[in-house]
């Protein structure tokens, strides 16, 4: 399937209900794989991070999470056909897991956090199996990776570290880990938790959740700034024709 690509980080033009059913697609076969939902930040990020461009763009799928990247498209006369959030195209795909006995393993977010969410996706898809859970807290990645091996096979492991630190980690070891696909969710733990309130409808309707954000979480001020810098490079891109 064609990609699109926005300062050199490929996505899937794909809408969030043919992004699930690519998931599940992979999951039934067996192929093994990853998911990444960069937003604007992570892209303009890996526009110098060669190493963090290469492992997006190998992933399985690449999905636009965030109204930013939406607009660079459109900028760019790419059109992307839709925002696909990393937290609702999960939730979807777990509501298609459960139907047929799936399986998924936590890993990510403070002690006790992935627990909590275990407790919470289990009640709400009362079809789905939880193979364990493992806090974002480790020593070193092989630790990590025998913990959640120990639990056994498992459909998908939501890789819950926050970027980039988490696609680093499936890219690395997508190979030993005893999963299929590998989803790279920031922190949706803390969501499902219900630790994190995500913004209203409104606010993620209108493309305003990061502005919902920064005034939940004003000492994001900073890392927001990289969304103007962004779309100012896209803009610069789309006049001078730089590829």
């Amino acid at each position: 399937m064609d990609r699109i690509s926005i300062l050199g980080v490929q996505f899937d033009a794909i809408s969030k209900a043919e992004a699930v059913q690519r998931a599940m697609a992979a999951i039934r076969h067996g192929e093994k794989g990853y998911v990444v939902t960069p937003n604007s930040e992570i892209v303009y990020m890996a526009r110098k991070d060669t190493q963090l461009k290469k492992l997006l763009n190998a992933a399985e799928l690449v999905l636009p999470d965030g109204i930013g990247v939406v607009h660079a498209a459109k900028i760019l006369k790419k059109p992307i056909r839709e925002k696909v959030a990393g937290i609702e195209f999960a939730a979807d795909m777990i509501a298609e897991m459960a139907k047929e006995g799936r399986s998924l393993f936590l890993f990510g977010a403070k002690p006790g956090v992935a627990e909590q969410a275990a407790e919470n996706l289990k009640k709400q898809y009362p079809g789905l199996v939880i193979t364990g859970c493992r806090d974002g807290y480790f020593k070193n990645d092989e630790e990590a990776v025998r913990d959640i091996n120990a639990a056994g096979h498992s459909d998908v492991i939501l890789v819950c570290l926050g970027a980039p630190k988490q696609e680093i980690f499936m890219h690395a070891h997508l190979p030993e880990l005893n999963g299929t696909l590998l989803c790279g969710l920031g922190g949706s733990l803390d969501v499902y938790a219900g630790i994190v309130e995500r913004a209203p409808d409104f606010y993620v309707n209108h493309g305003l959740e990061w502005f919902y954000r920064l005034k939940k979480e004003p000492w994001r001020a900073k890392r927001m700034t990289a969304l103007p810098k962004f779309l100012l490079t896209v803009m610069k891109t789309r006049i001078t024709g730089e590829k």
